[in-house]
């Protein structure tokens, strides 16, 4: 075993876009597991949008990572060394290790995986907390009906994938949200979506007029991962009684502002009474309690290919600040994961 690791730390709060000056990578004596704990060496770490928020020393629905502290991320790795029974060396194990080579935690907060029934990486993923998210929002608020209409920001990524195929398995006409001409051709061909709008260069009234001409019967469900220009085509676009799920606004993570962001309140809270919008905020981790279930459901899926999924992975720790940002900026294709060792 060596005798150090690495890490990678929040150098300083961003103002903004993050930039490398935020990041700091890190060596430290390697730690020793205490009673009940075990030490992991990282495999794979995930990158995810609301690692943006954590940066920010700001109300949230979780704590800031404290500047100096090693970044919050999910992980997956080998265990190198025990102190408790329910793990030998050489099992298999997700936590949240974060941004690390190696990093010590409690048994009871890490889970044993098995990298014979699916890839370890795949627990960062679409077996993990993005497709976990995407399936509790459907399930529990969606209310999807076969021929409704669904439209989904961030169409390829983990959560709006996951979104988009599970509304197609139920019958629905699904019109996907992405970043540039590849991407739509990989919603459309790769994950099954009926049609995708490229968002680039458009603003709230472009989108409006794209998604009319895909949603001529208007949209009973939006999956809100985005913000920015897709709501602001979205709303006008919404039927009686429609749902709206908000999961992400990365449009709006670094400060960003448009037209939809000063949009008249008034005016967005008769619309909502008029049409007698459900309008429903997503965090997972209220829906722990369901977690077998989704992956009793969705790996035999997975497994037989009724699931599609993609990983766009960064190799070495070194490369998750630069890879951190152009997730921030629609630049990766699927899951976003960092190859750490």
């Amino acid at each position: 075993m060596t005798e150090t690791m690495k890490h990678i730390t929040l150098a300083s709060r961003p103002t903004g876009f993050p930039t490398q000056d935020n990041f700091k990578l890190e060596e430290a004596p390697m730690p020793t597991p205490g009673e009940g704990e075990v030490l992991v060496a990282v495999k794979y770490m995930s990158l995810d949008p609301y690692m943006r928020g954590r940066m920010d020393d700001g109300p949230s629905y979780a704590a800031p990572v404290p500047v100096g502290a090693t970044m919050e991320a999910g992980a997956v790795g080998e265990v190198i060394a025990s102190n408790d029974p329910k793990f030998a060396v050489g099992d298999h194990a997700f936590g949240m290790f974060g941004w690390t080579t190696h990093s010590v935690a409690k048994a009871s907060m890490v889970r044993k995986m098995n990298p014979d029934t699916a890839p370890i990486q795949t627990a960062l993923g679409v077996l993990g907390m993005p497709g976990f998210t995407a399936w509790a929002g459907m399930t529990a608020y969606s209310k999807m009906k076969a021929g409704e209409t669904l439209v989904v920001g961030a169409a390829t990524g983990p959560v709006g994938s996951m979104v988009g195929q599970l509304a197609k398995q139920a019958g629905l006409r699904v019109i996907g949200v992405a970043g540039g001409e590849e991407k739509c051709k990989l919603a459309v061909e790769t994950f099954g979506f009926d049609a995708c709008v490229d968002h680039r260069g458009k603003d709230a009234r472009a989108m409006r007029d794209a998604l009319s001409a895909e949603c001529p019967d208007g949209i009973d469900i939006y999956f809100e991962n985005v913000g920015g220009a897709t709501l602001g085509g979205v709303i006008p676009l919404l039927n009686l009684h429609a749902r709206v799920i908000i999961c992400g606004m990365i449009a709006w993570y670094s400060g960003e502002s448009d037209e939809t962001g000063s949009m008249d309140l008034q005016k967005l809270w008769r619309y909502s009474l008029v049409k007698r919008l459900t309008i429903q905020g997503l965090l997972q981790t209220d829906h722990v309690a369901r977690f077998g279930e989704f992956l009793r459901e969705i790996g035999p899926k997975v497994a037989n290919g009724e699931i599609v999924h993609i990983e766009d992975v960064a190799e070495g720790l070194e490369t998750a600040p630069e890879a951190f940002m152009g997730l921030l900026k629609g630049r990766n294709m699927g899951k976003l994961v960092v190859k750490v060792g």
